[in-house]
């Protein structure tokens, strides 16, 4: 039996797309919320890398359709920022035109993968009708106090001439784009993400996310509990200020450090020590944040001239100016406690700056630094106290004197909001000399992106925007005076931040969404992407949500309630002889060789993560064409689990393909009789690939329907209802195929309109069981039984098998019986 899998895939495609399948119905009744993270459109299309999420978010929409919920389950283009604008930079075109085309694209292949999106609800970000909701957000929260403008130390990425939010410099480097990040002061927009903190962390525990994300998320906002110490500056008024979380260790501080940026530094230093330090400060001024804290980098710091007082003891301490303590962190001030902290230790060696001893326990005699748990020394009337106990009579002491206060601190800073480029949502803020910044009138939004030739970043810190005098001059609307409108654009995570409200009401004119809707379908249920957006995009939206929340404008605290990651997709990677990588489509393969299509050369064969530069980026077009759609989804589900690495190798989809052509076979072996008998196979296929969408074990679950395929083709003929079962079964999976066979069976109604299986579980109870007979503790043979069988009968049984019976000639002292599972006889 042959099939002409684009020909049926195209056949099918229009037949959902015309009767409007799987639009969610406009009840929320029992109702699903699936979504993907939408793709931004920079590239010439989806590689294999989004075929897997978006397959997997398809087919448990599909599952969850079957299973009568109402579904939800829409896309649309996050098509604004840096990745949309660098794209049309490189192909020298204007990004409305490319932006435009890749959408068609990917749109396309969406359509030719079967993908069951609600496309009526399909958004773009940089629709106008789309941004003013943007822009009317960000209004609120300016008028909520939490967008403000400020000049402020940015990471600059002289590459993309861009700023860049903390969230964004990935070890010292762009994201985007892998070029060190410079530091500037500038104007910036900013968003008070610090007023969530405690809210963004606590609210965690509500959420069904993997722990890995919800880890790297407590960690990026990262809340430290502590005080702040006040250090008196020698023969001064002046205090520097420390934050820290060892307080109990503030009788070894031997030195402070100040960051070379800290607006102590210019008065703390000596006359003798400034020509040195000026010249350290410009030094530092050239290196990275990421080098300047990285752990394998050396320490390196200049003495102010100057000392300190500590508080605890009124010793005298030096004062130093060291790059690995950084402005923004904590006071940009620390007090360095050498026999106690790792980074302080290392410092002190190199400088030979005293170091004592004030924490010991039984585990750490001789051993410096100690940074674990212990008992006070050298502490003064503190000795002997534990580091709980020293702690707060410590800083009950202190505060007496208002030396020392309880405080938190968090590792997480408010947003850098603003981007000095063309491509992204408008800033809808007007500057006026009289009143200052005024939000834009809701009557006049969106405040549209206008229309222009030249739109490449200035470099100067200037939106390109800046320039376009007609646009940026306007009247005040409070004054009606002279006024200049915002020229920095918002970053590209803003339309994503609400994008999946959006979605709920996409056509409402006048509000974001329609309240009554808004609480029919939040929270979304389960959100699907990648782990990339762990920190920036979750957390982003997260506190977007939380603000809307508070403003009573939606009905949860969180938008995403079950959150899937997917793993990483690899392929193999081919090099020449000169170490030179071979774009797969100049590569083939013979078994396990693997040769140049030009120059017959044997390549070495690498996994690597797909990349253009290594050539292995694999398009679901090529793989379309020949395999045909469905056996690309099943590939791609079953190659392994999906929140966890696998490898794309196109020849593995020769046995998917293989496993559809028996499914489809496997109906030329229907009986003519109307039986409904259901064995014991059937019944566990049901059960486990029931189980397994469900937990998102896809790859199990296509397992499974491999064994359910592989025994109905043993048997001579198979009923009507075994085999509707394993096309409904299959049905999420391979959706083109199955509503032909479907079909081809006599039935006139999309198999999506039917309803799961649903199966009696004792069904799918084996009638035997597998006893394992031990004799005193050895496993010396099995015996099959009925299930269920008595304890007497059991112990019968094993006590006359062949292997089992002549090591009992001694006696037996007891037996020791777990029922379905074991019988241990012990020996006198």
């Amino acid at each position: 039996m042959k099939y002409d899998f684009p020909q049926l895939d195209h056949k099918w495609q229009k037949i959902w797309a015309d009767s409007k399948q799987f639009n969610a119905p406009t009840s929320s009744k029992s109702k699903k919320y699936v979504l993907d993270m939408f793709p931004y459109p920079s590239g010439d299309g989806m590689h294999i890398g989004h075929v897997r999420i978006y397959t997997a978010s398809d087919v448990l929409s599909k599952y969850l359709m079957m299973n009568g919920h109402s579904v939800l389950h829409p896309t649309g283009w996050d098509a604004f920022g840096l990745p949309a604008e660098n794209y049309a930079i490189k192909h020298s075109v204007h990004p409305t035109v490319s932006t435009s085309k890749n959408i068609s694209n990917i749109k396309r292949q969406m359509s030719e993968l079967g993908f069951g999106y609600n496309w009526d609800r399909e958004i773009n970000t940089t629709n106008p009708e789309y941004y003013k909701w943007t822009q009317w957000i960000f209004i609120q929260l300016y008028k909520a106090g939490l967008a403000y403008e400020a000049d402020v130390p940015i990471n600059w990425c002289p590459k993309d001439k861009t700023g860049l939010a903390n969230e964004e410099v990935i070890n010292g480097k762009c994201e985007r784009c892998g070029t060190l990040v410079e530091k500037r002061n500038m104007r910036q927009w900013m968003l008070k993400i610090t007023a969530y903190a405690d809210r963004l962390l606590a609210d965690l525990d509500q959420l069904d996310w993997p722990e890995h994300i919800i880890t790297m998320q407590r960690n990026w906002i990262g809340k430290s509990n502590g005080a702040t110490i006040k250090f008196r500056l020698e023969k001064s008024n002046q205090m520097a200020e420390v934050f820290t979380t060892r307080l109990d260790t503030l009788f070894g501080a031997t030195y402070v450090v100040l960051a070379p940026e800290h607006p102590l530094v210019g008065s703390v230093v000596s006359p003798d020590q400034r020509a040195e330090v000026e010249r350290y400060i410009k030094d530092t001024a050239e290196i990275s944040e990421f080098e300047r804290i990285a752990v394998d980098k050396p320490k390196t710091g200049v003495f102010s001239g100057t000392y300190a007082i500590n508080p605890v003891n009124d010793a005298k301490i030096p004062i130093w100016i060291a790059n690995y303590v950084l402005p923004h962190y904590g006071t940009g001030a620390i007090m360095a406690v050498p026999a106690h902290d790792e980074r302080d230790y290392a410092f002190a060696q190199k400088h030979q700056l005293p170091i004592i001893s004030v924490i010991k326990s039984k585990d750490s005699e001789g051993q410096l630094p100690y940074v674990g748990d212990g008992v006070l020394e050298n502490s003064g009337e503190f000795n002997g106290l534990t580091v709980n106990d020293a702690t707060k009579k410590i800083v009950a002491k202190l505060s007496q004197n208002h030396l020392a206060e309880l405080k938190t601190q968090y590792k997480l800073r408010d947003w850098v909001f603003s981007r000095q480029r063309y491509w992204g949502e408008p800033i809808p803020i007007i500057h006026c000399d009289k009143c200052g910044a005024v939000p834009v009138p809701d009557a006049d939004l969106p405040v549209k992106l206008p229309e222009v030739e030249k739109y490449e970043p200035t470099g100067t810190g200037e939106s390109p925007l800046a320039a376009i005098s007609d646009w940026v001059n306007v009247k005040c609307p409070k004054c009606g005076g002279a006024a200049k409108r915002e020229t920095n654009t918002m970053p590209q995570w803003a339309g994503s931040c609400w994008y999946y409200l959006r979605f709920i009401d996409p056509q409402n004119k006048a509000e974001f969404a329609s309240q009554a809707l808004l609480k029919e379908w939040l929270p979304v249920d389960c959100y699907l992407g990648g782990a990339e957006h762990a920190v920036l995009h979750l957390l982003y939206a997260r506190f977007w949500h939380k603000f809307l929340f508070d403003q009573k404008l939606v009905p949860t605290s969180e938008p995403f309630q079950r959150l899937e990651s997917v793993g990483i997709v690899l392929a193999n990677a081919y090099k020449d002889s000169a170490g030179r990588y071979v774009h797969i489509s100049d590569v083939v393969v013979d078994g396990e060789m693997a040769f140049h299509k030009s120059t017959s050369e044997v390549l070495t064969v690498e996994v690597e993560k797909m990349s253009k530069s290594k050539g292995n980026v694999v398009s679901p077009d090529d793989v379309i064409t020949k395999f045909g759609a469905d056996a690309l989804r099943v590939y791609m589900m079953f190659i392994g689990s999906w929140n966890e690495m696998c490898s794309f190798d196109i020849q593995g989809l020769q046995g998917s393909s293989r496993f559809l052509y028996k499914a489809a076979s496997l109906s030329e072996l229907l009986e003519d009789k109307g039986s409904e008998q259901i064995d014991l196979i059937t019944a566990k296929s049901v059960i486990k690939v029931t189980s397994d969408i469900e937990k998102m074990q896809f790859n199990t679950a296509i397992s499974q329907l491999m064994i359910f395929a592989n025994h109905l083709s043993t048997l001579k003929t198979i009923n009507v209802t075994q085999y509707e079962y394993l096309l409904q079964l299959l049905a999420p999976f391979a959706p083109h195929l199955v509503e032909e066979l479907w079909q081809k069976i006599g039935h006139d109604t999309s198999i999506f309109n039917t309803s799961w299986p649903k199966i009696d579980p004792k069904l799918a109870i084996d009638e035997n069981v597998t006893i394992v007979v031990q004799v005193n503790g050895k496993v010396r043979s099995k015996i099959i039984i009925p299930i269920h069988t008595s304890e007497t009968e059991v112990v019968t049984a094993a006590k006359q098998d062949s292997k089992i019976s002549p090591l009992l000639n001694q006696g037996i002292l007891k037996v020791i019986y777990v029922p379905d599972k074991l019988v241990n006889i012990v020996t006198k």
